[in-house]
């Protein structure tokens, strides 16, 4: 950035002699003396603005450098803030994915759990019945054998041996009918069979 420092002293007005009437153009000895003193007071100023001006402008650079690297610094840090801050979006967003798993995981846990106390009672309820149908089944043998025992008492035994032996009597004498009934028809059927062969073979002949 460039500093403009207006000087107080203008060289041409030291330059301008002043012109009085009945003067010549050409100035005295005097008046270069002091026309010289003042050049020399001017260029000491103008150097002391140029010192000025100089120190200023090396100020404004050292304050722009300051400014330029302070600026990269905030620029670095600006930087790493965004990169922090998609970091933790990213992570954020890995949490929110993994915490709607969870909760997906939970929830297939409850309902596996539902199905599995769903299962237990219903199995429950198989058993309960499966057990009264054999209590009832028990206690059903329970009467029959409380009514075997009362029919077959050891006073009534002999009579009931006697009976399923009589019983077994006949059905062998009906089994031995059946028999010979049967061997009787075989042997007509034999004889039946014969007597036809015997009248075929008399027509062959003839």
């Amino acid at each position: 950035m460039s500093v403009i420092v207006e000087s107080s002293f203008n060289i041409e007005d030291i330059m301008k002699t002043p012109e009085s009437p009945g003067r010549r153009a050409e100035p005295k000895p005097a008046e270069l003396l002091i026309k010289l003193r003042k050049l020399q007071q001017a260029k000491k100023n103008l150097e002391d603005e140029v010192k000025e001006t100089t120190l200023l402008r090396c100020a404004r650079k050292e304050e722009e450098d300051a400014l330029t690297a302070e600026a990269l610094q905030l620029e670095g840090t600006l930087n790493e803030k965004e990169e922090l801050n998609r970091s933790l979006q990213l992570k954020c967003e890995d949490l929110q994915l993994e915490a709607q798993r969870q909760l997906e995981q939970n929830h297939q846990k409850e309902e596996a759990v539902k199905q599995c106390c769903f299962q237990i009672q219903e199995t429950k309820l198989k058993h309960r019945k499966i057990r009264m149908k054999f209590e009832n089944q028990l206690q059903h043998l329970m009467e029959q054998h409380k009514n075997l025992s009362n029919v077959f008492t050891p006073k009534r035994l002999p009579a009931e041996i006697q009976s399923a032996e009589y019983t077994t009597e006949q059905l062998l004498k009906a089994e031995q009918q059946k028999l010979e009934q049967l061997t009787k028809l075989l042997d007509g059927l034999s004889c039946t069979q014969n007597a036809e062969m015997c009248m075929d073979t008399c027509d062959n002949a003839s």
